[in-house]
């Protein structure tokens, strides 16, 4: 099979992987919705209609930004089924996106081609299935280990688990060129001291933190002085 072939094959499977995804994602947000609904005409429980829309706008304004800023950010990263598949199962910022990252840089496939998208598709599969079966033997466990989980000295770890898992995995991307990583996370880190409430729009904040370095790196390229990428 010739490239042009294995091109053309490539794009057939993933215009079948867009019917797959869409129809799982309608299917999922109809039972997702649906079963709410349900639930409150069985029981009787409907919310009063101007409540409801009034509460909808009001967590829209927030997550309706950052639900076009993660598509616009992770879809180019993960390709049409990873997205399809990270979208649906949902922990993308915490869990999906490093998954799929490190499985890129362990396998040495570069962002846009098809071994990547095979690749960040099988690293997410894995990573929901994973996430299933944790997420089961929690809930059996949940009493017995009740004591464990709620003890004072463990109850801060859970608060910084996020920071935590991306600042271990960001270690690896900055020290393969330091010249570009420097200004963006020192300007960003001052950013989120001096104004707190950056920490609640960490998706958002990823687009200008990635602006700021690709202009950093642009700049050191220009001047020459960009170095060695690791």
């Amino acid at each position: 099979m010739n490239e042009q072939q294995k091109q053309a094959y490539f794009e057939k499977f993933n215009r079948q992987l867009h019917i797959l995804g869409k129809v799982m994602l309608a299917v999922s947000l109809t039972a997702l919705v649906a079963f709410s609904f349900i639930a409150g005409a069985i029981y009787h429980v409907m919310p009063e209609w101007k409540g409801f829309l009034l509460g909808i706008v009001n967590v829209g304004i927030i997550y309706y930004p950052v639900a076009i800023v993660e598509f616009l950010v992770y879809s180019p990263m993960l390709g049409v089924g990873g997205s399809y598949l990270a979208f649906l199962t949902g922990n993308l910022t915490n869990l999906k996106i490093p998954c799929a990252m490190n499985a890129r840089a362990l396998s040495g496939v570069e962002a846009g081609t098809p071994e990547n998208e095979i690749i960040s598709t099988l690293s997410i599969a894995a990573s929901a299935i994973v996430t299933m079966l944790i997420l089961a033997i929690g809930v059996l466990m949940i009493v017995p280990l009740q004591p464990v989980l709620s003890s004072p000295v463990l109850e801060p770890a859970f608060d910084h688990v996020v920071a935590a898992l991306f600042g271990a995995f960001g270690v690896k991307y900055y020290i393969k060129c330091p010249r570009i990583a420097v200004v963006p996370f020192v300007v960003m880190t001052l950013l989120c001291i001096f104004v707190p409430a950056v920490l609640n729009y960490t998706s958002i904040s990823i687009i200008p933190a990635g602006l700021l370095a690709i202009a950093v790196g642009w700049f050191l390229n220009k001047k020459g002085l960009l170095g060695e990428i690791r």
